[in-house]
């Protein structure tokens, strides 16, 4: 069962001591042109896949030199890109316009209530300085769901941290790799089939979501691992994977992805996570077995962090090796 979200006084804001400032980080994010990591190289005899570990965010003012990447790319037969959720909704053009007014307020809090009066009182305390620092006094955000204002929230500090979303860039550029070397890239996808997507759209409006853990842990990020994060953006523009496996990483992701899954239109699919894992390594056996030459993208995270994909490849008797020579199949394979 979903948990029951702690409801404020709808009359006013709860009065609640103030969280203290958030220290200032004087952690400077790299510039220029930068090489990024190493790659991953999977293989079984005469067959390699090269795997790139994505970073987001990166650093805002950094030049990527691709140059191996690039190279990987022209010699390989596919290419796979990082793996994801894809909603259908069987609609066409015309019809995704008629879905555009449903739209809407879909991330507003259901019946109309604000922040204050969801979240926990604690947690709405340490909310405020953050949202004032990074969002300003407008209030629309107050009307969100906790999961969008935390997603909001999340975007405009990381970038007034000099730092930015990374995943697509980096995505961008392997497929223009892949086109200059004339392989269309492959998607590797979980696909939810919505059948009535305006009803799902409703049904969504009206549902709760279990995304308190998302929001608390959004903040937590915030106000304890800014620092470590320009820390692991630098050593992912400079290619120091010792550095990245040393520091700690506190995740939001999955606790929001995870209230995302909890809604009423997606949770009868299952883990969703589980299957887009499955999905990628089932995408990456094929190619290992059919291409002399394979690339692929991973987030760093599911390299090194405990997602660790590579280890199943390991498991069906390919061989791992990190650009560093860092034999970590055996530690992760021990894992329960």
């Amino acid at each position: 069962m979903m948990a029951t979200p702690v409801l404020a006084q709808e009359s006013a804001a709860p009065e609640v001591p103030a969280a203290p400032a958030t220290a200032q980080l004087d952690t400077v994010v790299v510039t220029g042109e930068q090489p990024g990591p190493g790659l991953w190289k999977v293989s079984k005899g005469e067959h390699v896949l090269w795997v790139l570990g994505t970073q987001s965010p990166l650093p805002q003012k950094m030049q990527w030199r691709a140059r191996e990447v690039e190279e990987r790319v022209a010699q390989s037969q596919a290419v796979l890109l990082s793996p994801g959720l894809y909603i259908k909704s069987g609609v066409g053009f015309w019809g995704r316009l008629a879905l555009i007014p449903s739209l809407i307020g879909i991330r507003n809090n259901p019946d109309g209530k604000k922040l204050a009066q969801i979240v926990p009182a604690e947690q709405y305390a340490r909310w405020q300085p953050l949202k004032q620092r990074y969002l300003g006094r407008g209030n629309k955000v107050e009307k969100w769901r906790p999961l969008f204002a935390a997603m909001e929230l999340y975007g405009e500090a990381i970038k007034r941290n000099g730092m930015t979303g990374g995943n697509d860039l980096i995505g961008e550029r392997v497929e223009a790799f892949s086109k200059k070397a004339g392989i269309k890239p492959t998607l590797v996808k979980v696909t939810v089939d919505v059948k009535e997507p305006r009803a799902a759209i409703k049904e969504f409006k009206h549902s709760a979501l279990d995304d308190l853990d998302c929001f608390s842990k959004t903040l937590d990020r915030l106000e304890t691992d800014l620092g470590n994060m320009k820390l692991r953006v630098n050593a992912w523009a400079t290619g120091d994977l010792a550095a990245l496996r040393a520091l700690p990483f506190t995740n939001q992701y999955a606790a929001c992805m995870q209230a995302m899954q909890g809604a009423t239109v997606l949770k009868d699919f299952g883990d969703i996570n589980a299957q887009t894992k499955q999905a990628w390594i089932e995408a990456a056996s094929k190619a290992l077995d059919t291409n002399a030459s394979t690339f692929a993208l991973l987030p760093m995270s599911d390299i090194i962090g405990e997602g660790r994909y590579l280890s199943a490849l390991a498991e069906r008797g390919y061989h791992v090796e990190a650009p560093d020579d860092v034999d970590e199949v055996p530690a992760i394979a021990a894992q329960p």
